[in-house]
């Protein structure tokens, strides 16, 4: 059972203030409550702004300020939801898997507290981003984009209307087109000389692939008829084609196609390549439970 509520994941430094921004303005669009989160040990050197040292509880002190920091930043983002905060102790990763079982989506930044400065992708959102048993965003590159798409990265899986769902809604609530991309590499004819670039450009091939990828979308155009869509065939890897749309989009939804033990705990290296590298927000669309 899906639990209709956004849990976000904060450390109270790191990209973890623009996850709660984030998470706030998608907490009132959809019209659900938000969780904050704040997952700590109960030592803790650094003290935030408002803790004093000293404390016996110095550690629950400290994760007090950080939540109530998150608290106040969402409230000014969106003071019509409900939201709660929540600090649990232990690391971080098993507690937000935890407390987000069965929610609609988590939300984590992709750098905490304890990166490094060259990090692109922190160790916390690379686990949770993989491991999550609901849709999770991991906040990164640019919030927001004015006329901005929502990117959305198909394939031919019966998974690709998991990724459809959450786009359609999201560019029609938010009244902007969307792109969806259709990377793949065309089969080079036999007759063809070993010379010839591995890729190239084969009409015929690109017209198969364009028109499996309208039927696929055919569907969701006659539900969302008001949105603008636009279809991208491209030889390139999915990866470097996401990683190219996400640079005017203000959100790229992919799929989860891992193999794991548990059916969609993993993500292929595609995901792993766009929460390093996107220019925007990504979000790994999965069934929650």
């Amino acid at each position: 059972m899906v639990n209709r509520q956004i849990v976000v994941g904060t450390d109270g430094a790191g990209t973890s203030a623009a996850a709660v921004d984030w998470s706030a303005h998608e907490a009132q669009r959809r019209r659900v409550p938000l969780r904050i989160v704040h997952a700590f040990h109960p030592q803790w050197g650094d003290l935030p702004s408002g803790a004093t040292a000293g404390s016996d509880d110095a550690g629950r002190q400290i994760a007090e300020v950080v939540a109530a920091n998150a608290f106040d930043r969402a409230r000014e983002v969106a003071p019509d939801i409900s939201i709660e905060t929540d600090t649990v102790t232990g690391p971080a990763v098993p507690r937000l898997l935890e407390v987000s079982r069965g929610a609609e989506l988590l939300v984590v930044g992709n750098r905490g507290r304890g990166g490094f400065a060259g990090l692109l992708l922190g160790s916390v959102s690379r686990r949770v981003a993989t491991q999550a048993l609901c849709p999770v965003v991991v906040v990164r590159g640019r919030r927001t984009a004015a006329g901005g798409p929502i990117v959305a990265g198909v394939d031919h899986s019966p998974d690709a209307d998991l990724v459809l769902q959450p786009a359609f809604a999201a560019a029609s609530d938010q009244g902007c087109p969307i792109v969806v991309v259709r990377a793949y590499e065309p089969m080079i004819p036999l007759s063809l000389s070993p010379a010839v670039p591995r890729r190239v450009d084969i009409p015929a091939q690109d017209d198969a692939e364009r028109s499996r990828l309208e039927a696929r979308l055919a569907p969701w155009r006659a539900k969302y008829p008001e949105l603008s869509v636009r279809e991208v065939i491209s030889h390139e890897s999915a990866a470097a084609a996401l990683v190219q749309a996400s640079r005017d989009a203000r959100l790229v939804v992919i799929g989860s196609h891992g193999h794991g033990l548990i059916t969609g705990g993993l993500i292929g290296s595609t995901g792993l390549q766009l929460l390093h590298h996107a220019a925007c927000p990504v979000q790994i669309a999965r069934r929650p439970g």
